[in-house]
């Protein structure tokens, strides 16, 4: 039989501070290891907004606890994965004693719970209070007697972690605007316009996800003559943006050949001499069928790619 896990009392007992967020950064739970650690009560901060219990210090012009902390947490709910940030100087505010804070150095890390549908329902904000390690740090003496300014030396290295994290944040941006040009190229050189026409036709396109999320994977619909319909799968092998490039003339010569010559085998034969003249073309695969629905026949050719498989709702997938 298996035993009954109490949850809740094996949250609160865990010896590693934990903050529970809703995805409006609403405190929704605390441990006591928290609690312990933050030095208020749980009635203090369950129910409210994270930055207003725990604002900047504003007698410290140069607190940025409190945007860095919003940028991991918005971090944690785009990307749906745990974030984990640098050393950070966030001072906090003294139970019972208005308008005072005390310094707090924290190593913490953001964790997003998702629910079945993949949506992050809360944010598990895990700290440790790594004070201790930092600021008896600061007055040792050297070994020759001299004074050894552990404050700047400590000041230094949180200066030089806090551009990394500047930097970090800078290439976080530069590859999402990045990733939305690639993105959006794709998508245009993807446009079916004939796919349109065909409400019984449906299409999935998974892109593996790599830097840029994209590749070299195509689908195409073209309308023929006489009933027919094209349809072909292609894969040009790599990711990013010269895979993309590379799927994009190819496809455009493939749907081009498909309409000028009679059949899937001589359209993927001019594409072939086709690919001979684009760098990185020749290890494409590609099947290309025509459906003609006057006479019910399929007809297809493939050049190392997998055949097309054949189903209906009450049989299984054949090629």
């Amino acid at each position: 039989m298996t035993p009954q896990i109490d949850y809740e009392a094996l949250f609160s007992a865990v010896p590693t501070p934990y903050l529970v967020l809703g995805p409006d950064l609403i405190i929704l739970d605390v441990n006591d290891a928290y609690l312990r650690v933050a030095g208020w009560s749980r009635q203090d901060l369950v129910g409210r907004y994270l930055f207003d219990a725990f604002p900047d210090n504003p007698a410290d012009p140069g607190a940025d606890g409190v945007r860095n902390l919003d940028l991991s947490l918005h971090r944690v709910l785009r990307s749906k994965e745990p974030d984990t940030m640098t050393v950070q100087k966030y001072d906090i505010p003294v139970a019972g004693q208005a308008g005072v804070f005390e310094e707090r150095w924290w190593s913490p890390v953001n964790i997003p719970v998702l629910a079945p549908d993949g949506q992050v329902v809360w944010i598990i904000h895990q700290v440790e209070d790594v004070t201790a390690f930092v600021v008896p740090h600061t007055d040792r003496p050297q070994a020759d007697g001299e004074a050894l300014s552990g404050r700047e030396a400590v000041e230094e290295l949180y200066a030089r972690a806090r551009e990394l994290q500047r930097l970090n944040e800078e290439l976080r941006e530069a590859h999402a605007r990045e990733r939305q040009v690639a993105v959006t190229l794709q998508e245009a050189m993807l446009r079916s316009p004939d796919l349109a026409r065909h409400r019984d036709v449906a299409v999935r396109y998974l892109p593996a996800v790599g830097s840029l999320n994209v590749c070299g994977d195509w689908y195409d619909v073209v309308d023929l003559p006489d009933g027919r319909i094209g349809v072909a799968v292609g894969d040009v092998v790599g990711h990013g943006l010269e895979a993309a490039a590379v799927m994009g003339m190819l496809r455009s010569a493939l749907s081009a050949s498909v309409r000028a010559v009679d059949g899937p085998a001589q359209a993927l034969e001019v594409l072939g001499l086709y690919a001979r003249s684009v760098e990185g073309a020749l290890v494409t695969t590609v099947a290309q069928a025509v459906i003609d629905t006057i006479n019910h026949r399929i007809i297809y050719s493939s050049a190392g790619h997998l055949p097309p498989s054949c189903c209906t709702p009450t049989a299984p997938a054949t090629c």
